[in-house]
């Protein structure tokens, strides 16, 4: 890693707007580290993940394109909490060893790592000097789902319900954005505010 460079930890709900906030700190000059982005990789065709996802669930797992069956896990992992917490202690390891990789070639003045879950894993806050969280009501998260392909409502409220309660992840951070309008501006102007804050002090 960049002698110097400022470690951002992102994150946010389901459908916060965190990625949004990724890019636009992305535009900005930070080099981006997406946890989310690993974890495909990690599972898809091909993956460094799927030998030890295969030998621990079965090649049911798995799809037709040879990748993680998503859907197919995210069911048994919110109907067992045991499938969950074997998901995570295979994915995360491997993850974070990734994301240190990645990290390590970094230049640039500033690295974001963008990770979803970086209240509720605890590893994360000791990698990072801030934490900026992107918030917003818990209505307007289940609204933005329900937009994406391939979600039904109940998935949606289950995957909301399994996430840090906002008040857990606005007290852990160093920044919160609020972001309940769907106007993309607002929030890139404050993401530039708090870029010459915290990069002008570094």
């Amino acid at each position: 890693m960049g002698a110097g460079a400022l470690r951002i930890g992102l994150t946010g709900g389901i459908g916060s707007g965190k990625s949004t906030a990724a890019a636009a700190l992305q535009a900005l000059g930070a080099a981006l580290v997406d946890t989310d982005a690993i974890a495909r990789e990690l599972t898809g065709p091909g993956g460094a993940a799927l030998p030890a996802l295969k030998a621990r669930f079965g090649t049911d797992c798995i799809d037709d394109a040879g990748a993680l069956d998503r859907p197919w896990m995210r069911r048994r992992a919110f109907d067992d909490p045991a499938v969950r917490q074997t998901l995570e202690a295979i994915l995360h390891p491997l993850i974070g060893a990734e994301a240190a990789r990645r990290a390590a070639l970094a230049t640039l003045p500033c690295i974001v790592f963008d990770v979803p879950l970086l209240v509720e894993t605890g590893h994360w806050r000791p990698r990072v000097d801030r934490v900026l969280v992107i918030d917003c009501h818990e209505a307007t998260q289940l609204r933005r789902v329900l937009l994406r392909p391939g979600w039904a409502q109940p998935d949606a409220q289950r995957v909301i319900a399994s996430q840090a309660p906002r008040a857990a992840r606005r007290a852990a951070a160093d920044a919160v954005i609020d972001n309940d309008t769907d106007a993309i501006e607002p929030l890139r102007q404050h993401i530039a505010a708090l870029w010459e804050a915290w990069l002008g002090r570094h």
